[in-house]
C-alpha cells in the first residue's frame, strides 16, 4: 500500500516528525557512560505517552521478529545495527549507540534514527562510519522530489556508501510511511537511477542508510530481534522521514537546532 497525504494532513506529519526528533535528541543528551538501555526505553515511553502519541513498536509483530517487540525504542550498540531490543546493558565509554524511534501522532507516523558515540572516547573509524551514513542520508534526500524515482534515491545513497568504502546490504532499507509505519514503496540502500516508483507530492518516505564496517552479512541475536554484523564489526544507522512536496523534499524529523 502507498498512501498519499492531502495538503491538510501535512501539518500532522510535521507534528509527528518534530516529536520524534525532539525525543531522539533528548535521549541522546541523557545517554551517558553508566546509562542502562532499559532506562532509555522507559524515558522514551514517558515522552511518547506525555505527548499523546502512540508507539509503533510495542505491539509490532512482523515476520522477521519474534513476537511483539514489546518496547518503545530500538537501542543498537556497537555490532548491533537494526531492531536492537533494549536489555540490561550499561553503556561504556566509546560505545557506538544507534537509537531508532517511530511514533504515530494525529494518525500520522514519523520514523527516525541517529547514531552517536557515548562518552569521551571517539574512535576515528566509528566517527567516519556515522558520518558516511549521514552523508548518504542527505544525498538520498537531495535526490528526492516530485517526478524523481525511488531508484534515484537508492542510487544516491548507495553511491555515497560505496565511495566511503562500506559494503551495502539490501536486506532492509527505507520505506513509505503514513497511517502505518511500514508501507510501500521499499527504498533500497543501493539501486539504479530512473527506476522504480515515481515520487508524488504527499508521499512520506523514511530513508535509512545503515552500514557495517566490513561485512554485508547480518545475524539475528538470540532475542529474536536484534540484528548484528556477522563479523562482530561496528555499525551505524541514520534515518529521516521526508515529505515529498511540489518544491522538493521536506525533512520532517530534523532536530530544532538544525533549523537555525
Amino acid at each position: 500500500m502507498i498512501e498519499i497525504l492531502n495538503p491538510t494532513e501535512l501539518p500532522r506529519a510535521r507534528e509527528a516528525g518534530a516529536l520524534v526528533a525532539d525525543i531522539l535528541q533528548t535521549l541522546k543528551s541523557r545517554s551517558a557512560v553508566g546509562t542502562n538501555l532499559q532506562d532509555i526505553d522507559r524515558w522514551a515511553e514517558t515522552m511518547i505517552v506525555e505527548a499523546g502519541a502512540v508507539s509503533c513498536y510495542v505491539d509490532y509483530e512482523p515476520s522477521f521478529g519474534r513476537g511483539p517487540f514489546g518496547h518503545y525504542i530500538c537501542t543498537s550498540v556497537n555490532d548491533a545495527v537494526l531492531h536492537g531490543l533494549p536489555y540490561d546493558y550499561t553503556l561504556a565509554d566509546g560505545d557506538l549507540l544507534s537509537l531508532d524511534l517511530a511514533v504515530s501522532k494525529g494518525g500520522v507516523v514519523a520514523d527516525s534514527a541517529i547514531s552517536f558515540i557515548v562518552g569521551d572516547s571517539k574512535p576515528p573509524e566509528s566517527v567516519a562510519m556515522i558520518s558516511a551514513t549521514e552523508r548518504a542520508l542527505y544525498a538520498g534526500i537531495a535526490a528526492a522530489g516530485p517526478g524523481a524515482r525511488v531508484g534515484d534515491i537508492s542510487h544516491a545513497i548507495g553511491s555515497t556508501l560505496s565511495e566511503a568504502g562500506y559494503p551495502i546490504s539490501t536486506e532492509f532499507g527505507g520505506h513509505g510511511v503514513g497511517s502505518t509505519m511500514h508501507q510501500d514503496p521499499h527504498v533500497s540502500n543501493t539501486g539504479r537511477p530512473g527506476r522504480g516508483y515515481r515520487l508524488r507530492p504527499g508521499l512520506l518516505l523514511a530513508l535509512e542508510p545503515w552500514v557495517m564496517a566490513d561485512t554485508a552479512e547480518l545475524i539475528t541475536d538470540a532475542d529474536g530481534w536484534t540484528l548484528r554484523s556477522a563479523t562482530g564489526c561496528r555499525t551505524a544507522h541514520s534515518e529521516h522521514t521526508i515529505a515529498i512536496t511540489s518544491d522538493g523534499a521536506e525533512i520532517l524529523t530534523l532536530p530544532k537546532q538544525a533549523h537555525s
